[in-house]
C-alpha cells in the first residue's frame, strides 16, 4: 500500500482517543460515559469502532464525513432510548448532561472534519499548479511536511488542546492528496499497464482504514495512540527516502523516451522504460545528454498527440516540431471533454457522498430500529469499504484492454487509449445507476448488494477519473486539470444541505423521492461515454477518408505517368 493511503485514516483515531479519554474522566466524577450508558467506555469503543471507521475514508471530502459522522451519533442516541428502560437508578440531570455532551463532541469532530476537508479541496487547484511548474520532488517534500506536522501535532494534542485537531487534520488530508497525484504518475512506467497501475492507487486510496485497524489492534494490545502517531510520524524517514532516490526530480513522461531512467544508480544498474533494467552507468542523478534530447523531443510528442484529441476536428492532424500546437489550459477547462467529465465526476461524487449521509436512518427506517440488525448491516459495510484496493484493478485491466495489439493505420497511442476508455466510462456509469436503484429498494437484504456496488462504483470512479485526464489531456495540465475538477465537485457537493433539509423536513426523514430522482440523475452521467465514443468514431471516419484520398491521388498520379510516357 502506498504512503498516501493512510494519511487520512489517522486523524478519526485521535477522535476516539479523546472519547476514551473524556470516559475515563467521567468516571472518576461518577457520572455516566459521554458517549454510553449501559456499556463500559472499551466496550462502546470496541463495538462501535467497525461503524465508525468509513467516515475517514471519506474524509478527502467535507459532506461525507460530516453527515456520516452525524447518522452514526444519531444511531448512538437511538441505542441509548432502548436502553434507558435500565437506567432508571441513573438521575435525569445526569443523562442530559450525558446526552448534551456527546452531542456537543460529535459536533466539534464534524466541524474538524468539514474545516479540513473544504480547506483540502480548495487547496487542490493551487496545489497542482505546484506539482505541475516544480515537478514530483518539490510536491512530495511539501507533502512530506505537512504529514509529519500533522501527526505530531495530534501526537502532542490533548483533550485540553483540542484545537490542533483542526491543522492537524487538515495537514494529513492535503499530504494525503499530493502523494496520491504524484503517485498516479507512476504508471507511465508501465506502457501496456498504465491504467492499472492508476486503479491499482486509487483503490489503495480507498482502502486506507486498513491502516486504522491495525492501530486499534495495537491499542487492544495496550499501545496508546500517542505512541502510534509518534512512529507514523518517524515513518516520514520512507517518504523522505522514496522521495530522493526512488521518483523523479521533475515529471514522468508519458509515453517514455527511449533509454529512459532517473534517480541513483545502484550497482551501475539503472531503471529504464518502466522498470526494465538499463545500461550501466557509474554516476548518480538523472541521466543527461542523448536522454535529455530525447526527453525534450518526447514532451514535445506527447503534447503534440494529445492536442488532437481536442482540436484536430478543427486544426487538422499536428506534427510533432510544431510545439506551438500543444493544446493551452484554457482551451481544455472550455472543451467538451471537460466539461462533460466533471459532470461524470460530480454527479456520481454527489450521488454516493449523499448515500453515506443517508445510510444510518435508511438502515434504521428498513431494520424497523432494530438496533442489533442495523449494526450487522453497518459492520457489513464496514468491511465492504477495504475492498477497494481489490475492485480498483479491474476498471484499469478494461482499460489496457487494447495494449499489445496493433494500432490502426494513422491511428495514435492516445486515440487508442482513448477508445479503450470509453468503456470503462460506461461501466462506471452503469454501476452508478445499479447502485442508486438499490438504495431506492425498500428492501433490507438487497442493501448487501448496495455496499458492494457503491465500493466498487467508488473505486472505479477515481481510478477512471484519473487515468482519462491522463488520456485525454497533455501531461503538463494534469495536476492543475485535477485539482480543478476536485474543487468544483466540492462546490456541487455544497447541495447536499438543502436536500438534507428537504429530506428532514419535508419528506419526514424517508428519502424514496430524492432517491428516485438521483437515479434519474446518473443518466446524465452516461452522455460522456457517448460523446467519446462518438468522438473517437469520428476520428476514424476521418482517417478513413484521408486514406481513401490518398489512394485516389496516387491512381490519379500513375494514370498521368502512363499518359505522359505514351
Amino acid at each position: 500500500m502506498s504512503s498516501h493511503t493512510h494519511t487520512l485514516s489517522l486523524s478519526h483515531t485521535h477522535n476516539l482517543f479523546l472519547t476514551h479519554t473524556k470516559a475515563t474522566e467521567a468516571r472518576k466524577s461518577s457520572l455516566p460515559h459521554p458517549c454510553s450508558l449501559s456499556e463500559t467506555p472499551v466496550d462502546r469503543m470496541n463495538s462501535s469502532l467497525w461503524s465508525l471507521h468509513p467516515s475517514f475514508l471519506l474524509a478527502l471530502s467535507p459532506i461525507p464525513a460530516l453527515h456520516l459522522s452525524l447518522s452514526l451519533s444519531q444511531n448512538v442516541v437511538d441505542r441509548r432510548r432502548d436502553e434507558q428502560s435500565s437506567l432508571s437508578d441513573i438521575p435525569p440531570f445526569s443523562l442530559s448532561l450525558s446526552l448534551s455532551d456527546c452531542s456537543v463532541q460529535d459536533e466539534q469532530f464534524s466541524l474538524v472534519f468539514t474545516v479540513a476537508s473544504f480547506s483540502t479541496n480548495f487547496l487542490r487547484f493551487p496545489l497542482g499548479f505546484l506539482f505541475d511548474c516544480f515537478g514530483t520532488m518539490a510536491t512530495r517534500l511539501l507533502a512530506t511536511c505537512l504529514y509529519t506536522t500533522g501527526t505530531l501535532l495530534i501526537t502532542v494534542s490533548s483533550p485540553e488542546q483540542s484545537a490542533l485537531l483542526f491543522p492537524a487534520i487538515s495537514c494529513l488530508i492535503t499530504s494525503g492528496m499530493l502523494f496520491y497525484t504524484t503517485n498516479a504518475q507512476v504508471g507511465n512506467l508501465f506502457d501496456s499497464h498504465r491504467s492499472t497501475v492508476i486503479s491499482v492507487y486509487a483503490g489503495a486510496f480507498d482502502s486506507s482504514a486498513a491502516v486504522f485497524l491495525i492501530i486499534k489492534f495495537l491499542y487492544e494490545r495496550g499501545v496508546s495512540f500517542h505512541s502510534s502517531f509518534l512512529v507514523l510520524s518517524v515513518c516520514s524517514v520512507i517518504h523522505v527516502f522514496r522521495t530522493f532516490f526512488l521518483m523523479p526530480k521533475t515529471h514522468i513522461p508519458y509515453p517514455l523516451p527511449d533509454r529512459y531512467a532517473y534517480g541513483v544508480s545502484c550497482g551501475g544498474w539503472r531503471w529504464k522504460r518502466g522498470g526494465e533494467r538499463g545500461e550501466k552507468d557509474g554516476g548518480g542523478g538523472e541521466r543527461k545528454g542523448d536522454v535529455n534530447a530525447k526527453y525534450q523531443k518526447n514532451a514535445v510528442l506527447q503534447k503534440a498527440e494529445s492536442a488532437p484529441l481536442q482540436l484536430q476536428d478543427k486544426a487538422g492532424p499536428s506534427r510533432p516540431d510544431q510545439p506551438e500546437r500543444v493544446t493551452s489550459f484554457r482551451s481544455c477547462v472550455l472543451s467538451w471533454f471537460f466539461l462533460w467529465h466533471l459532470v461524470w465526476v460530480a454527479v456520481m461524487q454527489f450521488c454516493h457522498f449523499l448515500f453515506i449521509a443517508t445510510v444510518n436512518p435508511m438502515l434504521n427506517r428498513l431494520a424497523n430500529r432494530d438496533q442489533t440488525l442495523v449494526s450487522q448491516y453497518t459492520n457489513a459495510f464496514a468491511f465492504t469499504q477495504l475492498c477497494g484496493v481489490l475492485c480498483g484493478p479491474w476498471n484499469g485491466l478494461i482499460m489496457d484492454r487494447h495494449k499489445g495489439k496493433p494500432l490502426a493505420p494513422g491511428e495514435t497511442k492516445q486515440e487508442a487509449d482513448l477508445r479503450s476508455s470509453s468503456l470503462s466510462l460506461f461501466l462506471t456509469s452503469l454501476q452508478c445507476l445499479l447502485f442508486y436503484v438499490c438504495v431506492s429498494s425498500p428492501l433490507l437484504p438487497l442493501q448487501y448488494l448496495t455496499f458492494i456496488l457503491q465500493v466498487l462504483n467508488s473505486a472505479f470512479i477515481y481510478g477512471g477519473h484519473q487515468a482519462f485526464l491522463t488520456i485525454a489531456f497533455p501531461g503538463c495540465h494534469f495536476g492543475k486539470l485535477s485539482g480543478l475538477i476536485t474543487s468544483l465537485s466540492a462546490v456541487v457537493l455544497l447541495l447536499q444541505f438543502p436536500v438534507l433539509h428537504l429530506i428532514r423536513e419535508f419528506l419526514h426523514g424517508d428519502p424514496i423521492y430524492v432517491n428516485v430522482g438521483l437515479t434519474l440523475l446518473t443518466l446524465l452521467t452516461f452522455i460522456h461515454p457517448l460523446h467519446v465514443h462518438l468522438h473517437c468514431r469520428s476520428l476514424a471516419s476521418q482517417r478513413r477518408a484521408t486514406a481513401e484520398e490518398e489512394v485516389t491521388n496516387s491512381g490519379s498520379k500513375v494514370t498521368c505517368n502512363r499518359l505522359v510516357e505514351m
